[in-house]
């Protein structure tokens, strides 16, 4: 074959996933007559086989009429291809988790957090591992220790773990103890920059810290650095939290696995800290980091806030600003923390949820979080059917019918919900995802991938014709609806985790195939689609020694109202308190 007729046959092949055409045509009839022609236009058999994969079928005439436009369409998409678009722009259109009649509190509160407790530096500064950031904060407060302490324990402790752990990808040593004598030198002035002031904090590796690599998980992006912060860097430097290290992601947010190895769990090294959001999880729940900012798509802080023992929140979508972030889904991305406890889940989202100006989808919704909120007062649901899925495993269950028990003692009356049906499978991160990362795959770098297999998703995802794409999303907000109707009587409802893979059997370390769907993961899915806010935290521990979870769901914006009865559990229940044996300080 000549250059040229191989540089044809090059674009023709980037042509058909665009135009969700056929690859198996090509050694066929039709590329055997563009071999002999040379020609590099599109012609009505290969509009036809497209056709196919769209469902449908025209007759000879009206495929014959296509072939020009369609070949000026190319022409279009060969420009489109030819111009570079920075990973910080999106598509002009913003997805709203709102759906029609939803009530929405749009009324600015000012924030109220718990009366600090009585706290006292102990004699060995490590004790502090595990003390959540409201205590943390009122050490640095009562000036009886400085950030720069903290933050000189903690990055030791980083590394003192970490080759047990692999949880941090980039260490920011300089960095750190930058912000942090600011952070002194502004409390020393008078200036107190709210909850978070002087309190290490670790970032996943999806999100830009300006001039430190960014590397996505991926050895496609090891030398990868950007000269900008992300916004959310930006807010809780502004708040005087002191960044100590970017911590592992799975590759492309993807799973525990990165280009540096796997995540561990530090209740149980043997497995992974789940994904993708693995290092903020393993990193908190092993006492190394205060809190971390984690990002979610399809389960990425629920998931190993589940596995690690992690108090983890999922915002509703449009709460938290995403730029300089890596996309996976402009439709489904999340930023959110992942805590020892739930106020420290308020706590951050007092800084981090506002609008920045740079992602538009971020509501002004305002995040009125109030300690005092009488939760008692709250309608609560439970979804039965869920929590009555009969394969999943006994502690898990056991665990969570304790949890249920324990609300009703706290006085709490649950309302039963019914898991709507919606069985249809929607497509749309992939075809997101595919988009954000097309350069990859036209460049060919996607051969330095670590895991070269999870660029197939990216290939057979622009096989996916746009208007299905489309199609799939209006579908999406008819589920939207039958979740919302189905949960607008409550305030609150609880569901059993799908997370931290509760279906291993006890002890075992590596996944078993998974039985259909049943209503837990029905939930799971729909929830995640419609964006809703979720709250994954300790409430058990399996025979095995690892922790078990539970999720505080709310309907969209509604997360101080979830937090503050996630709360009331919490501090009734003090599960978050436990200690990883092999990470414990005493």
């Amino acid at each position: 074959m000549s250059r040229n007729l191989a540089a044809t046959r090059r674009r023709f092949l980037a042509s058909f996933s665009t135009l969700g055409l056929s690859a198996t045509l090509l050694p066929g009839v039709l590329w055997a007559q563009v071999e002999k022609t040379g020609a590099a236009a599109i012609n009505a058999a290969m509009i036809k086989d497209a056709a196919r994969i769209s469902g449908l079928e025209f007759s000879e005439a009206e495929y014959e009429g296509m072939v020009k436009q369609v070949n000026q369409s190319f022409d279009r998409m060969q420009k489109v291809r030819a111009t570079a678009i920075p990973n910080d722009v999106g598509p002009p259109f913003y997805f709203s988790p709102i759906t029609a009649g939803m009530k929405v509190d749009r009324q600015a509160r000012p924030l109220r957090f718990s009366k600090p407790a009585m706290v006292k530096r102990p004699a060995d500064l490590e004790a502090v591992a595990f003390w959540p950031v409201t205590a943390l904060s009122q050490l640095i407060k009562t000036r009886q220790i400085s950030s720069v302490e903290l933050t000189q324990m903690v990055l030791a402790r980083l590394k003192k773990h970490n080759g047990k752990l692999n949880c941090v990808v980039t260490m920011l040593d300089d960095l750190a103890l930058e912000q942090a004598k600011k952070a002194d030198a502004e409390l020393a002035a008078g200036r107190d920059l709210g909850p978070l002031h002087g309190i290490p904090w670790g970032a996943k590796d999806i999100i830009s810290v300006k001039n430190y690599p960014t590397t996505w998980g991926s050895g496609a992006y090891k030398d990868q650095v950007f000269d900008y912060d992300a916004s959310i860097v930006e807010m809780l430097t502004a708040a005087g939290a002191v960044c100590v290290a970017k911590l592992a992601t799975g590759e492309l947010a993807g799973g525990d696995r990165w280009w540096g190895g796997r995540t561990n769990n530090p209740w149980k090294l043997d497995e992974g800290a789940s994904g993708s959001s693995a290092g903020p999880g393993s990193a908190t729940a092993a006492g190394c980091v205060p809190f971390a900012i984690g990002t979610e798509t399809g389960g990425s802080i629920l998931s190993p806030s589940a596995r690690c023992g992690v108090t983890g929140l999922r915002p509703t979508f449009g709460r938290v600003s995403r730029y300089g972030a890596m996309a996976l889904s402009w439709t489904q991305d999340r930023l959110g923390p992942m805590c020892r406890s739930v106020e420290d889940c308020a706590a951050v989202m007092s800084v981090i949820a506002r609008p920045d100006g740079r992602d538009l989808s971020v509501s002004e919704i305002p995040f009125n979080w109030d300690a005092m909120l009488d939760w008692r007062k709250l309608k609560v649901g439970y979804l039965p059917q869920a929590f009555g899925d009969g394969d999943r495993l006994a502690s898990w269950k056991q665990n969570d019918q304790a949890t249920l028990d324990q609300l009703r003692r706290m006085g709490v009356d649950l309302v039963p919900l019914k898991v709507p049906e919606f069985d249809i499978e929607l497509t749309m991160l992939s075809v997101e995802a595919a988009v954000f990362f097309d350069e990859l795959l036209r460049s060919g770098r996607d051969k330095l991938m670590t895991d070269k297999s999870r660029a197939d998703r990216f290939r057979t995802s622009r096989m996916i014709p746009a208007v299905e794409y489309l199609q799939s999303q209006r579908l999406r907000s008819m589920m939207m609806a039958k979740l919302a109707e189905a949960t607008a009587s409550v305030d609150v409802y609880l569901a059993p985790s799908t997370n931290g893979n509760p279906r291993l059997p006890e002890g075992a370390t590596a996944p078993i195939p998974a039985p259909p769907p049943n209503y837990s993961q029905q939930h799971s899915q729909m929830a995640n689609l419609a964006c809703y806010p979720g709250l994954a935290l300790p409430n058990g521990w399996a025979e095995t020694g690892a922790p078990t979870s539970v999720l505080f769901m709310a309907q969209p914006f509604a997360e101080a109202k979830l937090l503050a009865l996630a709360k009331a559990y919490q501090d009734a229940t003090g599960f978050q308190l436990r200690q990883p044996p092999e990470f414990a300080v005493g």
